[in-house]
């Protein structure tokens, strides 16, 4: 008896790809595939991939060059490649990687088993990165083999808010939503499989649903869907990725310490404090309306964690931008932020504009941007020694010794000696010590 194929697959970029290659894999396993997580011992090997920055291409391209090298004229292994940049960059990837097999654009992720098929049985190499919406809807298969006790369930894809800096309308299309069913069917499945936490993934998440009718109280598609989540039993936690503040209105300010499933963390991408910078992004708010929405929310529920995104060096950005957007990084004081060097991305509205912003100059920002965020992290962790902590076991921690990692309600990773039979359980764990990305902690 043929033993059967192994599959790899190598994730870059955000969690929506995270979610996308675990549905990918799923289709593989329940087709007869063996999973791997040696991409040596696979005989397919597929990479998926970002394209919101210029490096997360970069690795990428180097990744499938290794990979494709390997192959020197053999069958195996397959190599394609699925995701943001194959949306982006197209045929000119074959150009790019010699004995690549396929190249599946983002809209094509439930079909990259069967392009995959057709590889190994024609010998055919294949491009496609045609636009099928519908195909969007049906992206809810789960590895069951995957015992973390966390999920993430894409209730919708694209993004039709058309930032000036941002690829992702050109990479996944135009925004569209899941039915309220449908996502609502996929939760109570995860949970009848032990998942104790879902974490929703749009692009814009708190815009699902545009079109669909309000609520009778007024509430958004989005907290309607909450409230149905909110009911399920068994499910624990609720969180949600990534918001947008144009969307993020009473409703669901209001959602906090009223749906006690939704958690005490919220990521909201600010990018900039400068209100100029703000309208030449397209980023159709204020920075005071930003800091109201902070401050709402941790009225609303005074523990509350804020985390965000920002991008220094956008063209014509001046010292005095610079500045403004370090007053309100202060204000809001977020305790976790991803900060970007501004990079130019082709189909972007920025990119005809000049990129005047040196790069040491940008680095500087950067660094003095992340200076902020170290003291301001630091200090947040730090208020939680000797305070128990509920904690979701979800793994064996990296550093061994037999400690695991699990997360607090407000996203702290949390790490303390435990045992597998400790996996997927809440357990509560006083915090003895912190440091700026992480608590330690003993169970009690």
């Amino acid at each position: 008896m043929q033993k059967p194929l192994k599959v790899f697959v190598r994730t870059y970029g955000c969690q929506m790809n995270e979610r996308d290659s675990e549905h990918v894999l799923a289709a593989f396993k329940e087709d007869g595939f063996e999973i791997t997580v040696d991409e040596y011992q696979a005989d397919i090997v597929l990479v998926n991939t970002c394209s919101v920055r210029e490096n997360a291409e970069m690795k990428a391209i180097g990744k499938l060059g290794y990979i494709t090298a390997r192959k020197r004229g053999k069958k195996f292994p397959i190599a394609g490649v699925f995701g943001c940049m194959s949306q982006n960059l197209g045929k000119n990837l074959f150009k790019r990687v010699k004995n690549l097999d396929f190249v599946a654009g983002t809209w094509q992720t439930s079909n990259v088993l069967e392009i995959t098929k057709r590889c190994i049985e024609t010998g055919e190499r294949i491009l496609d990165i045609s636009e099928h919406p519908e195909t969007h809807n049906h992206i809810n298969k789960h590895l069951r083999d995957n015992a973390n006790p966390v999920k993430y369930v894409s209730i919708m894809q694209g993004c039709s808010m058309n930032c000036s800096y941002c690829i992702v309308p050109h990479t996944r299309g135009k925004e569209r939503s899941r039915p309220i069913e449908d996502v609502v069917f996929e939760v109570e499945n995860l949970v009848e499989r032990g998942v104790k936490e879902v974490c929703l993934l749009g692009q814009v998440v708190n815009a699902y649903g545009r079109g669909m009718p309000i609520g009778k109280d007024g509430a958004s598609p989005f907290v309607q869907l909450l409230r149905k989540l909110n009911d399920i039993e068994n499910l624990k936690r609720i969180r949600f990725i990534s918001p947008h503040p144009s969307f993020f209105r009473k409703d669901l300010i209001d959602s906090y310490g009223s749906l006690e499933k939704l958690c005490e963390y919220v990521h909201l991408p600010m990018q900039s404090g400068s209100d100029r910078i703000l309208r030449l992004m397209r980023r159709p708010y204020f920075a005071d309306k930003f800091i109201e929405i902070c401050e709402s929310l941790k009225s609303r529920v005074p523990s509350m964690s804020i985390s965000t995104d920002i991008i220094v060096g956008y063209p014509s950005e001046t010292e005095e931008d610079f500045q403004k957007t370090i007053d309100c990084f202060k204000h809001c004081n977020f305790d976790m932020a991803y900060v970007f060097k501004y990079s130019p991305r082709k189909l972007t509205l920025s990119y005809e504009e000049p990129d005047d912003v040196s790069e040491e100059e940008k680095e500087n920002r950067n660094q003095r941007l992340l200076s902020i965020l170290h003291d301001q992290s630091l200090a947040f962790n730090e208020s939680f020694i000797n305070t128990t902590q509920e904690v979701l076991v979800e793994e064996p921690a990296k550093r061994g010794n037999g400690m695991y990692l699990g997360r607090t309600r407000a996203h702290r990773k949390t790490f303390f000696k435990a045992t597998d039979s400790d996996l997927g359980k809440f357990l509560n764990v006083k915090i003895q010590s912190a440091s700026v990305s992480s608590l330690t902690g003993t169970i009690v």
